[in-house]
């Protein structure tokens, strides 16, 4: 196992998209750690650093100067090409830990935008102080908020054929799936659909609530450990999570019911493969045991993520 550093700055972060013709920032070998840093926001969502006191994150301001900017809003650390990585493998990210590289976070409500745009169409942006020593989020109103870090967007390259897209939309490959639940100490299984898998991260939130629904999150600059697998005994089509204690599967439809079915099939397939349960019976366990959570619900394809407990799974038979 080796380890390596990846950079935020020009050349090595993509603006606002997907694409399996991006060159790539790094190359490691299956197994190895790489530490990885990001940035937040577009320059439109810059504080006044003069005014407020908050501390520019270094090559941000470069980044801007040097990036062709794509169509979705996101800045995006990669890609990491993956020794071995083929289409149809599936690549294993464990999230070993995050640290905040800035003071200050964002929040964003657009007109025509959000869960409820009717109600509220006008542009608002909120710049947020962020405590790193005692991972406290202090509100305009005063509240004081633990920050609960995790990627709100990273994955895999699409597939060379569907061509260049945007950051926004969550998809097959990963994505923006602004899920929560992926934080430090989790594991992600992204479908490979290009040589490399060619992995990249960023849209840092410092905290979220399931469904997003003012549009963002508490938006900020962080840097992960990730180490990364590549599996050739696994096959995907769609991203899955695991923690010590529990299977997460998840969907991504525009129409939230299809998100549900998607995420509820892929966890009838895991329960069935994990025990031998049927399939029927598989449902009849979710419908007990698991958890339909809405991810969120601003990102055009909307989310939907299954929360199986590990305790429920049960043991196939013949095993201990």
């Amino acid at each position: 196992m080796a380890e390596h550093y990846l950079p935020a700055q020009p050349g090595t972060v993509n603006w606002g998209k997907w694409d399996a013709t991006l060159p790539p920032a790094l190359t490691i070998k299956s197994g190895d750690r790489v530490v990885i840093d990001t940035v937040s926001g577009e320059p439109e969502d810059m504080p006044d650093f003069a005014a407020t006191g908050f501390t520019p994150v270094p090559g941000h301001a470069e980044i801007f100067a040097g990036t062709h900017r794509g169509p979705g809003p996101h800045l995006l650390t990669g890609p990491v090409f993956v020794e071995g990585a083929e289409p149809g493998d599936v690549l294993e990210v464990r999230m070993l830990d995050i640290k905040f590289r800035a003071d200050w976070g964002w929040n964003l409500q657009l007109p025509f935008l959000g869960t409820l745009p009717e109600d509220f169409p006008t542009l608002r942006r909120l710049h947020i102080p962020l405590d790193r020593e005692r991972l406290i989020a202090t509100m305009p109103w005063g509240q004081e908020l633990p920050l609960e870090p995790f990627f709100g967007n990273f994955g895999v390259a699409p597939a060379l054929e569907w061509g260049r897209l945007s950051s926004t939309e969550p998809r097959v490959f990963g994505g923006n799936m602004d899920n929560k639940e992926l934080g430090v100490g989790t594991t992600t299984y992204f479908p490979v659909f290009a040589k490399g898998a060619l992995f990249s991260v960023g849209d840092g939130h410092g905290r979220q609530g399931d469904g997003e629904v003012c549009i963002t999150a508490i938006e900020t600059a962080l840097t992960g450990t990730f180490e990364f697998h590549v599996r050739k005994d696994m096959k995907l089509t769609t991203p899955r999570a695991e923690k010590a204690d529990e299977w997460i599967t998840m969907g991504f439809d525009p129409d939230l019911d299809d998100a549900v079915k998607e995420a509820l099939r892929d966890m009838i397939v895991l329960i069935s493969a994990h025990s031998g349960l049927s399939a029927q019976d598989a449902y009849t366990l979710c419908s007990l045991c698991a958890d339909l959570r809405v991810t969120q619900t601003v990102d055009g394809n909307k989310g939907i993520h299954c929360v199986l407990p590990k305790r429920f799974l049960p043991v196939r038979q013949g095993e201990a």
